[in-house]
């Protein structure tokens, strides 16, 4: 095991050794729950099972993995990279490199051509998935029925469109209701991000505090080193800590680690794999290509993903310009296929579904 996978939870980019989760010096799974009739971040009480750790095994309902549980599990010997053979066997594809078919037939779909339509669809889609909001105003009013629960959803755009807010205010709507959720930033640190929050008025500072979210910084290249012990642990870990949405922010940054485009497409390929079997709802922010607004930076995460968010710029003749956002797909939910303005507010995103760009 290289040095980069020794205990990726517990480094410090910017200091020293000791790990940083949302100003905590503990590891960031680790620390008491709330209590039984403890003020959450919303003045709610939480009730929670107190325990003495988790093993690599498992624990029983309400434990809390220690850090030498987690410790162990990613010290435990990783050496042997998931290579070609098991990317095949697992997903039924062929050949030297996973293709475009490949990942649709294994996830059910890709992203296909930029939306086009009008803002009639169809009756709610039959399905007995249970159904969660995203939290933004007018983009939730554009989904018919609600995301599907435990959804992989992207949200692709290029600097300053949002994407960063929109994954906040997405855990926001989760947290509020008394739910729990972890941030995975590649780009800020746990403190800029309680920060940014703090700004649009969201107590994530205070969530933290009452163990009901986790922020975890984590140098993109020490994730990229460490990967597979994440992706071993992260699901067993995500289930022992409660958590019901985790967003990463952002999976652009992952990508870039890989100058092999082989190697790219199967560490993502996996990555988003043990997303799906850890059962949350996820959102993962990604930098869309500099020539198509419809595609990621990489042309990968679009096709492993059940829902696909496009915020972009839109340039009318005279020079104006206005955010625009679009949605590419939502797998198992109908919803609106026309392009509609938002803007990034002191409250967030707000999206105006009655409104025309120009």
């Amino acid at each position: 095991m290289s040095d980069g996978e020794d205990d990726w939870f517990e480094r410090d980019r910017s200091s020293d050794d000791e790990p940083r989760v949302g100003g905590s010096d503990d590891d960031w799974f680790e620390g008491e729950r709330p209590s039984d009739g403890a003020p959450d971040g919303d003045g709610q009480g939480a009730a929670t099972d107190e325990g003495d750790g988790a093993s690599d095994t498992g624990s029983a309902p309400g434990d809390e993995p220690e850090v030498a549980d987690f410790e162990a599990a990613l010290d435990a010997d990783t050496d042997d990279e998931p290579g070609m053979d098991d990317f095949e066997a697992a997903f039924g594809g062929g050949g030297d490199d996973p293709t475009t078919d490949d990942f649709e037939a294994a996830f059910g779909g890709g992203g296909g051509e930029p939306p086009t339509g009008t803002d009639d669809f169809e009756e709610a889609f039959d399905s007995e998935l249970p159904r969660i909001e995203l939290g933004i105003g007018g983009l939730d009013q554009m989904i018919q029925g609600g995301v599907p629960e435990r959804s992989l959803m992207v949200v692709m755009g290029s600097a300053g469109t949002g994407k960063t807010t929109f994954g906040l205010q997405f855990l926001r709507e989760s947290l509020a209701s008394g739910d729990s959720a972890v941030y995975i930033t590649l780009e800020e640190s746990a403190e800029a991000v309680e920060k940014a929050a703090k700004e649009k008025g969201w107590p994530f500072d205070e969530y933290v505090d009452a163990g009901r979210l986790a922020i975890v910084d984590i140098d993109p290249i020490e994730m990229a080193n460490s990967l597979t012990s994440i992706r071993n642990d992260l699901p067993r870990l995500i289930s022992e800590f409660g958590a019901d949405r985790l967003v990463l922010d952002s999976v652009s940054l992952l990508e870039m680690m890989y100058d092999d485009q082989a190697k790219r497409r199967t560490e993502v390929f996996d990555f988003t794999k043990a997303l799906k079997e850890a059962g949350i709802t996820t959102m993962l922010t990604s930098e869309a290509s500099e020539a198509d607004p419809y595609t990621s930076k990489h042309g990968i995460i679009e096709y492993l993903t059940d829902a696909v968010f496009v915020l972009r710029y839109v340039r009318s003749e005279f020079g104006e310009t206005r955010l625009a956002v679009e949605i590419q797909k939502i797998r198992n939910a109908n919803h609106s296929r026309e392009t509609k303005p938002y803007e990034i507010t002191s409250e967030g995103l707000s999206v105006y579904r009655q409104a025309d760009i120009f």
